[in-house]
């Protein structure tokens, strides 16, 4: 067989090719490839600019937005509304092609995030992104009802399919401090519906307020009651080792908020914490890079354990209910 002679490039240009080439489809040499799926959420185009706009002061690196999967839901009238201006936006503004099912997007992309606005359909969104075997993330709720939320988690780790839901409500960084001992936070308490999917109420907007205080005080909470009026609902939460902490949900709105008690016994001034995506988006970016979820499944169904168990203390006048976490999950 006659033999090729290649051209004798020196070898640290050999090395430098190979390198790139060889990381170039994990993300490390060029910008991660994400697909959107539902363009019925104020987030596909707010993550879009964070991704896609360069010259933005709050753009996030490393990663852009290159094809998405419309969806909707045309009898739920969140995503029937606004779908149209949010897809128009996606193609006009910021020249996203569409592809005409999620499985179109598995050859396109590194990563996929499951945005639309239907709890309901999280389900079977999620089996069809997992079908692709690549990272995903579930913009909150991960679903509307506890056994949902389950099903996903089980059919993530029976597929091994990297995967995190989170409200950007998680991430401000002085959420996390480590002598937090008891917290009160307050936010908005708009409630789900159960005809637009939500069998937990709380997962609708009540779940900022959660995933702050998950945010301060981590994850253990073994029992939880709630008061449920006209304008608020205030849910209490016990965890295993003592503590307590408190979320307040005013309607019609309230800003997030929040006061900590410290280890030293002093109260942090009331904090108020705008809504910044950057944080989360980049979270999700580490996240498709790694395969490394930011926020455990475990700590994710904890959280819908004790929404349920919420629900449960709602209707039984406010009574204080365990919270039955799985072992796993402890």
């Amino acid at each position: 067989m006659k033999r090729v002679a290649l051209h004798p490039l020196p070898w640290i240009v050999r090395c430098t090719f190979l390198c790139v080439t060889l990381a170039a489809p994990f993300g490390y040499a060029a910008d991660l490839r994400l697909g959107i799926i539902g363009t019925d959420s104020s987030h596909s185009v707010e993550f879009t600019r964070l991704l896609n706009d360069a010259d933005s002061k709050d753009h996030v690196s490393g990663a852009s937005i290159v094809a998405a999967f419309r969806g909707g839901n045309p009898s739920l009238p969140l995503s029937r509304d606004r779908i149209e201006r949010f897809t128009a936006q996606l193609k006009t503004q910021w020249k996203i092609p569409f592809v005409a099912s999620i499985g179109d997007l598995c050859s396109r992309v590194d990563g996929l995030l499951i945005l639309s606005v239907d709890p309901a359909a999280r389900l079977d969104e999620f089996k069809q992104a997992a079908a692709c075997h690549k990272p995903v993330f579930v913009d909150k709720p991960l679903a509307g009802t506890l056994a949902d939320a389950q099903q996903i988690s089980q059919y993530a780790t029976v597929n091994h399919i990297p995967w995190f839901s989170a409200s950007a409500l998680r991430f401000p960084s002085h959420a996390l401090a480590s002598n937090i001992v008891s917290a009160y936070i307050w936010g908005p308490g708009t409630l789900g519906k159960l005809d637009e999917g939500y069998g937990l109420d709380l997962a609708w907007y009540g779940i900022h307020s959660i995933e702050m205080l998950y945010a301060a005080m981590g994850p253990g909470i073994t029992e939880v009651a709630r008061i449920h009026t006209h304008d608020s609902d205030t849910i209490t939460a016990v965890w295993r080792d003592g503590r307590a902490g408190t979320v307040h949900l005013v309607r019609p709105s309230a800003p997030f908020s929040a006061v900590f008690q410290l280890a030293s016994g002093k109260l942090s001034d009331v904090e108020t914490f705008p809504i910044d995506y950057r944080p989360q988006v980049q979270a999700i970016v580490d996240f498709v890079r790694t395969g490394t979820p930011p926020v455990s499944a475990a700590a994710t169904l904890e959280e819908f354990v004790v929404m349920q168990a919420a629900q449960t203390s709602m209707e039984r006048n406010g009574v204080l209910v365990e919270v039955a976490v799985p072992p796993t999950a402890r």
